[in-house]
């Protein structure tokens, strides 16, 4: 479950993504993916995202667009806000926050206002989503966190 930083990124739901058109100022905006993993773009439908690349989502909608609607569309998709991270636990402000880049469970814990008086600040649980499988693990303070995560923050036993 180790991030691998040379790995693209997949698109879940949560990802607010920069759709592009060109030539096509109705068709470019911002989309969701939604709770099902697809995108609802105009013309064409619904269309997945979840599991994909940004390039790969481009291809499949330049794809069906170019069949009946738009002849040689050109299309980027960029991601414009991740999907956010979630901190549970001993920590002040426990709840969903928005991603940052680079982003640690120290820097999580942060974010959420620090730890309580009861917090471990050696024990941590992350669990993360890969093609649809939750993953759990114990992880250190300096473990690298991706959009989607939920960090836990264990009690201390004195």
């Amino acid at each position: 479950m180790a991030p691998n930083p040379h790995e693209p990124y997949l698109l879940d739901t949560g990802d607010k993504l920069r759709i592009f058109v060109y030539g096509q100022p109705n068709l470019s905006r911002i989309y969701s993916v939604d709770q099902v993993g697809d995108v609802a773009f105009p013309l064409i439908g619904n269309v997945r995202a979840r599991g994909r690349t940004s390039t790969d989502l481009a291809r499949a909608i330049r794809s069906r667009l170019a069949r009946d609607f738009v002849r040689d569309p050109f299309v980027t998709v960029d991601v414009a806000r991740n999907r956010p991270f979630f901190i549970l636990g001993e920590v002040r402000l426990p709840g969903q926050y928005a991603y940052v880049s680079g982003m640690t469970v120290e820097t999580a814990v942060a974010i959420a206002g620090g730890y309580t008086e009861r917090a471990s600040e050696r024990r941590f649980r992350i669990t993360r989503r890969f093609y649809g499988l939750v993953d759990q693990i114990e992880a250190p303070s300096d473990y690298a966190l991706q959009p989607g995560d939920t960090v836990y923050v264990f009690e201390r036993f004195f």
